[in-house]
């Protein structure tokens, strides 16, 4: 495929480099647990329903929130995968580690995606340190996804820079909003 060209030397190198730790058992249940809690944005959903903990008004923000993180998956998995249609490097991802099948294309990444997006929203709503632990998580998911074999490295980037382009736009409805 044309568009695999500029790229496939890049995602070539960062495999390998991964291949040196894919049996390492924290390696394995790193991944596993990253690519699993990234699944449908599992992960925020629950971060923000922990906020939402005790405040009826902190409740209808992680609605928003949650609805906010929807929308960003149907517009990538709907959109964006749709206009590129990439394959993926395996099938169900590399058998060591348990993984749910993709039913998309492979770029942009959905998890990766949806972690920035995540991420940068959540700067509306908590500050340092919780941010950059939410970008560490966002990484950490990203890069499973790398590591379990289901994306390329140029998935998970061009994942990060559509989720943090979509991220953008939701800041901006959460301030106009006033949520």
């Amino acid at each position: 495929m044309p568009q695999e060209l500029p790229f496939a030397a890049f995602d070539e190198r960062v495999d390998r480099a991964l291949e040196k730790i894919r049996d390492k058992k924290l390696a394995i249940v790193t991944f596993s647990i990253a690519s699993a809690v990234g699944d449908f944005g599992i992960l925020w959903h629950i971060i923000g329903l922990l906020r939402s903990i005790g405040s009826v008004d902190r409740l209808r923000q992680a609605f928003v929130f949650s609805v906010l993180i929807g929308i960003e998956s149907l517009i990538l998995n709907q959109g964006i995968k749709r206009l590129f249609r990439r394959a993926r490097p395996t099938e169900r991802g590399d058998d060591r580690f348990a993984l749910r099948k993709p039913r998309t294309s492979s770029f942009p990444s959905g998890h990766s995606s949806s972690a920035f997006f995540s991420a940068l929203a959540l700067t509306y709503f908590f500050t340092w340190p919780w941010v950059v632990l939410f970008y560490v998580f966002a990484l950490i998911i990203a890069v499973s996804r790398v590591g379990v074999r289901i994306h390329h490295a140029s998935d998970v980037i061009g994942g990060a820079i559509v989720g943090t382009l979509m991220g953008t736009i939701g800041l901006y409805f959460l301030t106009f909003a006033g949520v």
